[in-house]
């Protein structure tokens, strides 16, 4: 199809040469009258909202008469940290200047309250223990997790074992971006939007963690780079995006369901497996098999696309209190400086 005359900063003037290849606009994917061929929109995005609120609805029912009745049976106790006496002083203190005062600040709260120095840091420390989620709910939010990331991952399988781009990458960019939207592929792709809006959405509900900022930026950066692959019309790659991160994912909550537990062994067996896949998928399938194709792509089409996988090459941290967690950190950066090795490579090609 061949673009229509407009203005510069018209969606078929300077935008949408930005966002598409040549000779393509807007109005060419909008879609057949009457019922034909359908693409994706840029409104089909708005109904996630609703998804999100009715996911947030399902998760608090589900941790409430499932995870938690499935924790408490596991032995995993109700009980919160040991809560700080109660004082005005150093409540405000804690809350407005400072939740680990020096030593300067130590003496003068010391003579203040005449208390020992030793009885104020004990109470900072279990005031800053009292913020802290407990085992419990932290357990309820893995166990969430862990079924959510199962599901889509195996309903990811089904859809995408009938697709022909899951045998064929190749088929990802085929008279890209002329490819029809299915039903199938809106609900994969709307539902995982969903998913994480109501992470953001939980955020400010959740207990405040020290992560808050991080999660926040990375929940923000997920969703950005699922709306416009959806506008784009990228979708074919990005359900074999979600579907190799979601193929590590339910290992991870499963450790860690596991740790909560007790359960060491099952724990660092799960882990051990959780790497392993880890691995595979997003050090060999993804850099080797996903991006094997993209240098096929148009012009800023590509860009989005590549930053995109440098966004995702940073996704997991995984944050378990063993010496585990050095080993593993060595690994990941030796897979986030591959991932950029190989996308510079591409660079070269382009």
């Amino acid at each position: 199809p061949q673009s229509r005359a407009a203005g510069p900063l018209s969606p078929q003037g300077a935008l949408g040469r930005f966002w598409l290849p040549h000779n393509v606009t807007w109005a060419d994917l909008a879609g057949e009258p009457g019922g034909g061929l359908q693409y994706p929109r840029a409104g089909h995005v708005l109904s996630a909202f609703p998804l999100a609120l009715g996911i947030f609805a399902v998760r608090l029912l589900f941790e409430r008469f499932i995870a938690k009745p499935c924790a408490i049976n596991l032995g995993i106790q109700d009980s919160g940290p040991h809560r700080a006496q109660p004082n005005a002083i150093l409540e405000k203190v804690f809350t407005s200047i400072t939740k680990s005062p020096d030593g300067k600040r130590l003496e003068g709260l010391s003579k203040q309250l005449d208390w020992d120095v030793r009885k104020i840091q004990r109470w900072f420390r279990h005031r800053r223990n009292q913020d802290k989620p407990t085992t419990l709910t932290k357990f309820c939010e893995s166990m969430w997790r862990f079924t959510f990331y199962l599901s889509i991952f195996l309903y990811g399988i089904k859809f995408l074992w009938s697709a022909p781009w899951f045998w064929d990458t190749r088929q990802c960019w085929y008279n890209y971006p002329f490819q029809p939207l299915t039903s199938r592929l809106y609900y994969y792709y709307i539902l995982e939007l969903a998913f994480y809006w109501s992470l953001m959405f939980s955020q400010f509900t959740d207990i405040k963690r020290k992560d808050f900022l991080i999660m926040f930026v990375h929940h923000l950066a997920t969703i950005g780079l699922i709306t416009f692959s959806y506008m784009n019309n990228m979708v074919r790659v990005g359900t074999l995006v979600l579907c190799l991160h979601d193929a590590s994912d339910f290992l991870l909550e499963a450790a860690k369901l596991a740790n909560y537990a007790k359960y060491q062994r099952v724990c660092d067996a799960f882990f051990m497996l959780f790497g392993v896949v880890f691995i595979v998928t997003r050090l060999g399938i993804f850099p080797f098999w996903c991006t094997e194709n993209v240098v096929t792509a148009d012009d800023c089409s590509v860009w989005v696309l590549l930053c995109a996988f440098i966004s995702w090459a940073f996704h997991d941290q995984p944050a378990f209190p063993t010496g585990v967690l050095k080993r593993w950190r060595k690994w990941h950066l030796i897979y986030v400086l591959i991932s950029g090795l190989q996308l510079k490579l591409s660079l070269v090609f382009l």
